[in-house]
């Protein structure tokens, strides 16, 4: 045997143990950060490279759960993003009766490795809702292809809430979706994009949240065009179909909505996009939604301290494994892959 075949049959080998080790670790209920072999590639539209997430093979008896990472970060931890924490709630589902096959996240935006070039990509276009809509509808029908599935649970926290609102809202695909987690999402605007001159966000070092930044003509104001019209008149549209939502929100502080300290975050005034002074502090509520508010959470956050974070990692937030499991069973689409 030459040395380029036994060197060839050698990577082939360590490649196999990889993807069995990879399978073996799904099968025992651990959480991954990657797709089966056999899902299709997925193309992030933004970044013109495949999106990063989760999932895996199996077979499939309740509704598979989707979830959804807030604007500038990761579904799970990167090189470059510390703060990727969906995957550790999808965790606590495998670990109370999911399978791993059950489980999927979408990673809209990459790595974050390009904020370490331009801080001020936090704030531009491939950041915002309507962008990332071709990447989650793509990625909901190639769930719901691979896993035989009639429809998904979303689990959302911040921009991930507005995202899912918004691909419902332009295909009209409530019908697709059954239960909707939204944990802490800026569903009425955010604090951060104010023209005034203590609003440091404004900061090229610190996202460039302007009122003329795309993700602030999203959600600087409740009162964006965007906004005016996901919710529709009157909040018309904030709930809507079939699907049965739930909010979790911060009910103390939140630095994307409250104007006080959170964490390590020092606070900016409550002033909008236009310069109108605004109250944000419910920007995270849903009418007709069920709710949960929440305070102390900055605890769960072991990096920045903040609340806004910390309500992903929570313990309460993650009792949401009672409201996803209603009903959850018996849609005819569990079949091995």
């Amino acid at each position: 045997m030459n040395a380029v075949t036994s060197t060839h049959r050698m990577r082939s080998f360590v490649a196999s143990a990889a993807l069995l080790l990879a399978a073996a670790a799904q099968a025992a209920g651990t959480v991954g950060t990657s797709f089966p072999p056999d899902f299709p590639v997925i193309e992030d539209a933004s970044l013109a490279k495949p999106v990063i997430s989760f999932g895996a093979a199996g077979t499939v008896t309740r509704t598979p759960v989707i979830f959804l990472h807030g604007n500038n970060d990761t579904p799970f931890a990167t090189a470059c993003s510390r703060f990727g924490r969906v995957q550790a709630l999808a965790q606590h589902l495998a670990d109370n009766g999911w399978s791993t096959s059950e489980l999927w996240a979408l990673g809209y935006q990459g790595d974050q490795c390009n904020l370490a070039a331009d801080q001020n990509n936090r704030s531009r276009i491939a950041h915002t809702n309507q962008a990332n809509v071709p990447d989650l509808r793509r990625f909901v029908q190639a769930v719901l292809a691979y896993t035989g599935a009639r429809q998904v649970d979303i689990v959302g926290h911040g921009l991930g809430v507005t995202l899912a609102r918004e691909w419902m809202r332009q295909d009209d695909a409530h019908k697709a979706v059954r239960r909707f987690v939204a944990i802490d999402g800026p569903h009425h605007g955010i604090i951060n994009c104010s023209p005034d001159p203590a609003n440091y966000f404004q900061a090229p070092a610190a996202g460039g949240f302007t009122p003329s930044s795309e993700v602030c003509r999203e959600l600087g104001s409740p009162d964006t065009s965007f906004l005016k019209l996901l919710n529709g008149p009157g909040g018309s549209r904030e709930t809507e179909g079939r699907t049965r939502a739930l909010v979790i929100r911060n009910a103390d502080t939140s630095f994307v909505y409250f104007p006080l300290q959170d964490g390590f975050i020092a606070p900016v005034p409550a002033i909008d996009s236009f310069g109108k002074p605004t109250d944000f502090s419910r920007s995270a509520s849903l009418k007709g939604a069920r709710e949960i508010a929440l305070t102390g959470q900055g605890a769960y956050d072991p990096i920045l301290r903040t609340t806004h974070l910390g309500i992903l990692n929570s313990r309460q937030t993650w009792a949401t494994v009672e409201f996803l499991g209603e009903g959850g069973h018996g849609h005819g689409h569990g079949h091995p892959r």
